[in-house]
Protein backbone atom coordinates (compact mmCIF):
# COMPACT_ATOMS: atom_id res chain seq x y z
CA UNK A 1 0.00 0.00 0.00
CA UNK A 2 1.39 3.44 -0.89
CA UNK A 3 2.05 6.12 1.70
CA UNK A 4 -0.55 8.36 0.03
CA UNK A 5 -3.34 5.81 0.34
CA UNK A 6 -2.45 4.59 3.82
CA UNK A 7 -4.08 7.43 5.83
CA UNK A 8 -7.26 7.21 3.72
CA UNK A 9 -7.35 3.44 4.09
CA UNK A 10 -6.91 3.58 7.87
CA UNK A 11 -9.42 6.40 8.33
CA UNK A 12 -12.24 4.97 6.21
CA UNK A 13 -11.75 1.54 7.77
CA UNK A 14 -12.12 3.17 11.19
CA UNK A 15 -15.23 5.02 10.02
CA UNK A 16 -16.84 1.76 8.87
CA UNK A 17 -15.56 -0.41 11.72
CA UNK A 18 -18.08 1.10 14.13
CA UNK A 19 -21.44 -0.72 13.65
CA UNK A 20 -23.46 2.38 14.52
CA UNK A 21 -21.70 4.63 12.01
CA UNK A 22 -21.68 1.96 9.31
CA UNK A 23 -25.36 1.21 9.86
CA UNK A 24 -26.31 4.89 9.60
CA UNK A 25 -24.27 5.41 6.44
CA UNK A 26 -25.76 2.39 4.69
CA UNK A 27 -29.35 3.15 5.73
CA UNK A 28 -29.06 6.75 4.57
CA UNK A 29 -27.47 5.97 1.21
CA UNK A 30 -28.96 2.64 0.13
CA UNK A 31 -32.17 2.84 -1.95
CA UNK A 32 -35.37 2.80 0.08
CA UNK A 33 -36.42 -0.56 -1.39
CA UNK A 34 -33.30 -2.05 0.21
CA UNK A 35 -32.87 -0.04 3.43
CA UNK A 36 -36.58 -0.21 4.21
CA UNK A 37 -36.40 -4.00 4.45
CA UNK A 38 -33.36 -4.14 6.74
CA UNK A 39 -33.96 -4.95 10.41
CA UNK A 40 -33.14 -2.18 12.92
CA UNK A 41 -30.11 -4.02 14.37
CA UNK A 42 -26.68 -2.63 13.40
CA UNK A 43 -24.86 -4.65 10.72
CA UNK A 44 -22.10 -7.01 11.80
CA UNK A 45 -18.64 -6.45 10.33
CA UNK A 46 -17.26 -9.59 8.67
CA UNK A 47 -13.48 -9.82 8.97
CA UNK A 48 -11.30 -10.21 5.89
CA UNK A 49 -10.75 -8.57 2.53
CA UNK A 50 -11.17 -9.66 -1.08
CA UNK A 51 -9.19 -6.84 -2.71
CA UNK A 52 -6.29 -8.06 -4.86
CA UNK A 53 -2.87 -7.35 -3.37
CA UNK A 54 -1.78 -5.17 -6.29
CA UNK A 55 -4.88 -2.96 -5.98
CA UNK A 56 -4.66 -2.24 -2.25
CA UNK A 57 -2.86 1.05 -2.88
CA UNK A 58 -6.21 2.58 -3.83
CA UNK A 59 -8.98 0.08 -2.93
CA UNK A 60 -10.30 -0.97 0.47
CA UNK A 61 -13.31 -3.11 1.24
CA UNK A 62 -15.68 -3.85 4.09
CA UNK A 63 -18.29 -6.62 4.25
CA UNK A 64 -21.29 -6.46 6.60
CA UNK A 65 -23.81 -9.09 7.53
CA UNK A 66 -27.35 -7.81 8.12
CA UNK A 67 -30.80 -9.21 8.73
CA UNK A 68 -33.97 -8.26 6.90
CA UNK A 69 -37.33 -7.69 8.58
CA UNK A 70 -38.31 -11.17 7.38
CA UNK A 71 -35.24 -12.70 9.13
CA UNK A 72 -33.30 -13.36 5.92
CA UNK A 73 -29.52 -12.94 5.92
CA UNK A 74 -28.09 -10.33 3.57
CA UNK A 75 -24.58 -9.03 2.97
CA UNK A 76 -23.66 -5.42 2.24
CA UNK A 77 -20.32 -5.16 0.43
CA UNK A 78 -18.61 -1.75 0.50
CA UNK A 79 -15.71 -1.11 -1.90
CA UNK A 80 -13.84 2.12 -1.13
CA UNK A 81 -12.04 3.91 -3.97
CA UNK A 82 -9.21 6.15 -2.68
CA UNK A 83 -7.96 7.51 -6.01
CA UNK A 84 -8.70 11.13 -6.89
CA UNK A 85 -10.38 9.87 -10.06
CA UNK A 86 -12.59 6.75 -10.37
CA UNK A 87 -11.30 3.47 -11.76
CA UNK A 88 -13.43 2.52 -14.77
CA UNK A 89 -12.79 -1.18 -14.03
CA UNK A 90 -14.47 -1.08 -10.63
CA UNK A 91 -17.41 -3.08 -12.03
CA UNK A 92 -15.05 -5.95 -12.79
CA UNK A 93 -13.67 -5.80 -9.23
CA UNK A 94 -17.22 -5.90 -7.85
CA UNK A 95 -18.06 -9.03 -9.86
CA UNK A 96 -14.85 -10.82 -8.84
CA UNK A 97 -15.23 -10.06 -5.13
CA UNK A 98 -18.94 -10.96 -5.10
CA UNK A 99 -18.23 -14.34 -6.66
CA UNK A 100 -15.28 -14.84 -4.27
CA UNK A 101 -17.57 -14.32 -1.28
CA UNK A 102 -20.20 -16.70 -2.65
CA UNK A 103 -17.49 -19.33 -3.14
CA UNK A 104 -16.44 -18.84 0.47
CA UNK A 105 -20.07 -19.15 1.56
CA UNK A 106 -20.35 -22.40 -0.41
CA UNK A 107 -17.31 -23.85 1.37
CA UNK A 108 -18.74 -22.93 4.77
CA UNK A 109 -22.28 -24.09 3.91
CA UNK A 110 -21.87 -27.15 1.65
CA UNK A 111 -25.55 -28.07 2.06
CA UNK A 112 -26.82 -24.67 0.90
CA UNK A 113 -30.01 -24.41 -1.12
CA UNK A 114 -30.22 -20.63 -1.64
CA UNK A 115 -27.38 -18.11 -1.72
CA UNK A 116 -27.63 -14.96 0.42
CA UNK A 117 -27.93 -11.66 -1.47
CA UNK A 118 -24.92 -9.37 -1.67
CA UNK A 119 -25.54 -5.65 -2.24
CA UNK A 120 -22.45 -3.94 -3.77
CA UNK A 121 -21.85 -0.36 -2.63
CA UNK A 122 -18.98 1.84 -3.89
CA UNK A 123 -17.75 4.57 -1.51
CA UNK A 124 -15.87 7.25 -3.47
CA UNK A 125 -14.25 10.43 -2.10
CA UNK A 126 -12.01 11.47 -4.98
CA UNK A 127 -11.71 15.01 -6.34
CA UNK A 128 -13.22 14.34 -9.79
CA UNK A 129 -16.87 13.46 -10.32
CA UNK A 130 -17.87 9.81 -10.71
CA UNK A 131 -19.13 9.41 -14.31
CA UNK A 132 -18.71 5.66 -14.80
CA UNK A 133 -21.84 3.58 -15.51
CA UNK A 134 -22.99 1.65 -12.43
CA UNK A 135 -23.11 -1.79 -14.00
CA UNK A 136 -20.65 -4.48 -15.00
CA UNK A 137 -21.90 -4.82 -18.61
CA UNK A 138 -20.55 -1.37 -19.43
CA UNK A 139 -17.17 -3.13 -19.58
CA UNK A 140 -18.32 -5.89 -21.96
CA UNK A 141 -17.98 -5.41 -25.71
CA UNK A 142 -21.12 -7.19 -26.96
CA UNK A 143 -23.98 -6.63 -29.37
CA UNK A 144 -26.81 -4.56 -27.90
CA UNK A 145 -29.40 -7.29 -28.32
CA UNK A 146 -27.33 -9.74 -26.30
CA UNK A 147 -27.65 -7.93 -22.98
CA UNK A 148 -30.57 -10.00 -21.56
CA UNK A 149 -28.47 -13.17 -21.89
CA UNK A 150 -25.22 -11.82 -20.44
CA UNK A 151 -24.05 -11.75 -16.83
CA UNK A 152 -24.57 -8.32 -15.31
CA UNK A 153 -24.30 -6.78 -11.87
CA UNK A 154 -25.35 -3.29 -10.86
CA UNK A 155 -23.77 -1.47 -7.93
CA UNK A 156 -24.56 1.63 -5.91
CA UNK A 157 -22.17 4.59 -5.86
CA UNK A 158 -21.78 7.11 -3.04
CA UNK A 159 -19.85 10.04 -4.53
CA UNK A 160 -19.25 12.39 -1.57
CA UNK A 161 -18.35 15.24 -3.92
CA UNK A 162 -21.94 15.37 -5.22
CA UNK A 163 -23.50 15.75 -1.75
CA UNK A 164 -23.95 19.12 -0.07
CA UNK A 165 -21.85 19.44 3.08
CA UNK A 166 -24.87 20.17 5.28
CA UNK A 167 -26.67 16.99 4.26
CA UNK A 168 -23.78 14.52 4.25
CA UNK A 169 -25.54 12.74 7.09
CA UNK A 170 -28.29 13.28 9.64
CA UNK A 171 -26.33 11.22 12.15
CA UNK A 172 -24.03 13.40 14.31
CA UNK A 173 -21.68 10.42 14.64
CA UNK A 174 -21.00 10.58 10.89
CA UNK A 175 -20.86 14.23 9.81
CA UNK A 176 -17.31 15.07 10.92
CA UNK A 177 -15.93 11.81 9.52
CA UNK A 178 -17.54 12.34 6.11
CA UNK A 179 -16.47 16.00 5.96
CA UNK A 180 -12.87 15.04 6.67
CA UNK A 181 -12.71 12.27 4.07
CA UNK A 182 -14.57 14.35 1.46
CA UNK A 183 -12.12 17.27 1.62
CA UNK A 184 -8.89 15.30 1.99
CA UNK A 185 -8.63 15.37 -1.83
CA UNK A 186 -9.99 18.91 -2.24
CA UNK A 187 -7.06 21.07 -1.21
CA UNK A 188 -8.49 24.38 -2.47
CA UNK A 189 -11.57 24.10 -0.26
CA UNK A 190 -10.14 22.76 3.00
CA UNK A 191 -9.94 26.12 4.78
CA UNK A 192 -13.54 26.93 3.86
CA UNK A 193 -14.95 24.06 5.91
CA UNK A 194 -13.02 24.73 9.14
CA UNK A 195 -16.02 26.23 10.93
CA UNK A 196 -18.37 23.48 9.74
CA UNK A 197 -15.84 20.85 10.78
CA UNK A 198 -15.56 22.29 14.29
CA UNK A 199 -19.35 22.36 14.55
CA UNK A 200 -19.50 18.67 13.64
CA UNK A 201 -16.62 17.73 15.96
CA UNK A 202 -18.40 19.33 18.93
CA UNK A 203 -21.03 16.58 18.57
CA UNK A 204 -18.39 13.82 18.85
CA UNK A 205 -15.44 15.16 20.93
CA UNK A 206 -14.49 11.57 21.76
CA UNK A 207 -13.45 11.09 18.10
CA UNK A 208 -11.33 14.24 17.98
CA UNK A 209 -7.92 12.55 18.12
CA UNK A 210 -8.59 10.15 15.23
CA UNK A 211 -10.07 12.84 13.00
CA UNK A 212 -7.42 15.48 13.75
CA UNK A 213 -4.69 12.92 13.08
CA UNK A 214 -6.22 12.33 9.66
CA UNK A 215 -6.34 16.09 9.00
CA UNK A 216 -2.66 16.43 9.91
CA UNK A 217 -1.80 13.62 7.50
CA UNK A 218 -3.95 14.71 4.54
CA UNK A 219 -5.08 18.36 4.75
CA UNK A 220 -2.22 20.23 3.09
CA UNK A 221 -3.80 23.64 3.76
CA UNK A 222 -3.99 23.11 7.53
CA UNK A 223 -0.90 24.47 9.25
CA UNK A 224 -0.02 24.26 12.94
CA UNK A 225 -2.12 27.29 13.85
CA UNK A 226 -5.21 25.89 12.11
CA UNK A 227 -4.90 22.50 13.79
CA UNK A 228 -4.41 24.11 17.19
CA UNK A 229 -7.46 26.35 16.68
CA UNK A 230 -9.66 23.34 15.96
CA UNK A 231 -8.44 21.46 19.03
CA UNK A 232 -8.92 24.55 21.26
CA UNK A 233 -12.53 24.90 20.14
CA UNK A 234 -13.36 21.26 20.87
CA UNK A 235 -11.04 20.10 23.68
CA UNK A 236 -8.71 22.98 24.67
CA UNK A 237 -7.27 21.12 27.66
CA UNK A 238 -5.68 18.53 25.36
CA UNK A 239 -4.02 20.81 22.82
CA UNK A 240 -0.38 20.29 23.86
CA UNK A 241 -0.71 16.57 24.45
CA UNK A 242 -2.31 16.00 21.07
CA UNK A 243 0.24 18.09 19.19
CA UNK A 244 3.09 16.21 20.85
CA UNK A 245 1.46 12.87 20.10
CA UNK A 246 1.03 13.75 16.43
CA UNK A 247 4.71 14.71 16.22
CA UNK A 248 5.86 11.31 17.44
CA UNK A 249 3.13 9.06 16.00
CA UNK A 250 2.58 10.15 12.41
CA UNK A 251 4.65 7.82 10.30
CA UNK A 252 4.10 9.25 6.79
CA UNK A 253 7.39 9.85 4.98
CA UNK A 254 6.59 13.51 4.31
CA UNK A 255 5.34 15.20 7.47
CA UNK A 256 4.25 18.87 7.40
CA UNK A 257 7.20 21.19 8.10
CA UNK A 258 5.49 22.57 11.19
CA UNK A 259 5.04 19.06 12.58
CA UNK A 260 8.70 18.31 11.96
CA UNK A 261 9.63 21.51 13.80
CA UNK A 262 7.33 20.65 16.65
CA UNK A 263 9.02 17.30 16.98
CA UNK A 264 12.50 18.82 16.81
CA UNK A 265 11.62 21.43 19.44
CA UNK A 266 10.50 18.65 21.76
CA UNK A 267 7.19 19.92 23.12
CA UNK A 268 6.81 17.10 25.61
CA UNK A 269 8.57 17.16 28.97
CA UNK A 270 10.35 13.87 28.55
CA UNK A 271 11.98 15.01 25.31
CA UNK A 272 13.00 18.32 26.90
CA UNK A 273 14.59 16.59 29.88
CA UNK A 274 16.33 14.09 27.65
CA UNK A 275 17.80 16.83 25.46
CA UNK A 276 18.92 18.91 28.44
CA UNK A 277 20.60 15.96 30.10
CA UNK A 278 21.93 14.56 26.83
CA UNK A 279 20.49 11.16 27.53
CA UNK A 280 18.46 9.09 25.08
CA UNK A 281 16.82 7.38 28.06
CA UNK A 282 15.21 10.63 29.17
CA UNK A 283 13.67 11.26 25.76
CA UNK A 284 12.38 7.72 25.52
CA UNK A 285 10.82 7.84 28.99
CA UNK A 286 9.04 11.09 28.21
CA UNK A 287 7.62 9.77 24.95
CA UNK A 288 6.52 6.54 26.63
CA UNK A 289 4.82 8.36 29.51
CA UNK A 290 2.89 10.74 27.29
CA UNK A 291 1.87 8.06 24.82
CA UNK A 292 0.55 5.96 27.72
CA UNK A 293 -1.40 8.91 29.16
CA UNK A 294 -3.09 9.72 25.87
CA UNK A 295 -3.96 6.08 25.14
CA UNK A 296 -5.54 5.65 28.58
CA UNK A 297 -7.63 8.80 28.07
CA UNK A 298 -8.87 7.56 24.72
CA UNK A 299 -9.75 4.17 26.19
CA UNK A 300 -11.62 5.77 29.09
CA UNK A 301 -13.70 7.96 26.76
CA UNK A 302 -14.62 5.18 24.39
CA UNK A 303 -15.11 2.23 26.75
CA UNK A 304 -15.80 3.89 30.11
CA UNK A 305 -14.22 2.61 33.32
CA UNK A 306 -10.78 1.10 32.80
CA UNK A 307 -10.54 -2.44 34.26
CA UNK A 308 -8.14 -3.17 37.11
CA UNK A 309 -4.65 -3.80 35.87
CA UNK A 310 -5.09 -2.10 32.48
CA UNK A 311 -3.60 1.22 33.65
CA UNK A 312 -0.47 -0.49 35.01
CA UNK A 313 -0.24 -2.61 31.87
CA UNK A 314 -0.17 0.47 29.62
CA UNK A 315 2.12 2.58 31.81
CA UNK A 316 4.68 -0.20 32.12
CA UNK A 317 4.70 -1.14 28.42
CA UNK A 318 7.45 -0.23 25.98
CA UNK A 319 6.81 2.75 23.69
CA UNK A 320 6.70 0.57 20.56
CA UNK A 321 3.95 -1.57 22.09
CA UNK A 322 1.93 1.46 23.20
CA UNK A 323 2.11 2.85 19.66
CA UNK A 324 0.87 -0.49 18.34
CA UNK A 325 -2.09 -0.38 20.78
CA UNK A 326 -2.81 3.23 19.72
CA UNK A 327 -3.07 2.10 16.09
CA UNK A 328 -5.35 -0.76 17.18
CA UNK A 329 -7.56 1.74 19.01
CA UNK A 330 -8.53 3.40 15.72
CA UNK A 331 -10.36 0.22 14.62
CA UNK A 332 -11.26 -1.22 18.03
CA UNK A 333 -14.87 -2.08 18.85
CA UNK A 334 -13.95 -3.61 22.22
CA UNK A 335 -11.17 -3.19 24.77
CA UNK A 336 -9.79 -6.60 23.77
CA UNK A 337 -9.37 -5.28 20.21
CA UNK A 338 -7.04 -2.55 21.50
CA UNK A 339 -4.64 -5.06 23.04
CA UNK A 340 -4.88 -7.69 20.31
CA UNK A 341 -1.52 -8.82 18.99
Amino acid sequence: MTDIAQPHDRFVKALLSDPGRAGSLLRERLPQEISGLLSPEPPILVEGSFVDEELRSHLTDRLFQAKTITSRTAFLYVLIEHKSFPDRRVGWQIVKYTVAWWKQWEREHPEWEMLPPIIPFVFYHGASEWRIPDEFLSLVDAEKGWKPWLLNLRYLVLDLGNIDDRVLSKDPRLKAWLLAVKYASRKNHQLQIQELLVEALLDIPEDLYVIIRYLVETFECYDEQTVREIIRQVRPEEEEQMMSQFAQDIIAKEKPDWLQRGRQEGRQEGRQEGRQEGRQEGRQEGRQEEAATILLKLIRRKFGQIPDGTTDKVKSAELELIEKWSDNFVFANTLDDVFAS
